[in-house]
C-alpha cells in the first residue's frame, strides 16, 4: 500500500509539473534556455507572477547570438574560470539558496516580499513584490555577496496593484515593463 501511495504522489506531481508546462506551452512561452526560475517567499498578498525567463521561439531566436555572445564574453576576457556565463547558472542556483537562508535573520526577507529569482550567466534578477518598509538595499546587497554571482538586478514593486511593473507578468507578457533608474 504504501508503494502505491508513493508512487501516486509521485504521479501528481509528474502530472502537476505536465500541467504548468502544458499551459505556458499553449502559450508559445518555454523557458527555452533553461535558466534556473523559482519563488523563494510568499508573503505580499496578490504579488504578479513574473514572466521570468519564459519566451516565444520568436523571442528566443532574436535573443540567440545576444546570449551567445554574453555567455561567453566573462571567459574570454579572462573573469571566468568556466567557458560559459550560464554553465555557473546550477552552482549559483545552490549557492543561492544556502545564502538566502543565511540572511534570513538579519533581514527577515521571508515574512516581508514575495519574490521570484531569475538566474542567468551569473546575474540574479529578483523580481516580484516587497512590503513599504523593507530593507531591500541591505538584502540586495547581501544577496550579491553569493559566489560567483556578478550582479543582482533589482526588478521588485512595493506596489503589487501598480499598473507599472518594473517586471513582465505571466498574466499580462506583452506588456513590456516599465524602465527606472537605479533607487
Amino acid at each position: 500500500m504504501k508503494r502505491v501511495l508513493r508512487w501516486s504522489a509521485g504521479a501528481v506531481s509528474i502530472a502537476l509539473a505536465s500541467a504548468g508546462a502544458s499551459a505556458w506551452a499553449d502559450s508559445g512561452r518555454l523557458n527555452r534556455g533553461n535558466d534556473p526560475f523559482f519563488e523563494v517567499s510568499q508573503a505580499i498578498a496578490a504579488c504578479p507572477t513574473p514572466l521570468g525567463p519564459l519566451e516565444t521561439e520568436d523571442e528566443w531566436r532574436r535573443q540567440s547570438h545576444w546570449r551567445v555572445e554574453r555567455g561567453n564574453s566573462c571567459w574570454w576576457e579572462g573573469r571566468c574560470r568556466l567557458s560559459n556565463g550560464y554553465l555557473y547558472d546550477k552552482e549559483i542556483d545552490e549557492a543561492v539558496h544556502r545564502r538566502l537562508n543565511n540572511i534570513e535573520p538579519a533581514t527577515h526577507w521571508q515574512h516581508r516580499t514575495t519574490l521570484w529569482l531569475v538566474l542567468q550567466r551569473r546575474f540574479v534578477y529578483v523580481m516580484g513584490c516587497v512590503a513599504p518598509d523593507f530593507d531591500k538595499h541591505t538584502f540586495l546587497a547581501e544577496l550579491a555577496k553569493t559566489a560567483d554571482v556578478e550582479r543582482v538586478i533589482d526588478e521588485t514593486t512595493t506596489d503589487p496593484a501598480s499598473n507599472a511593473l518594473p517586471y513582465r507578468t505571466l498574466a499580462d507578457p506583452d506588456k513590456l515593463p516599465v524602465e527606472r533608474g537605479d533607487d
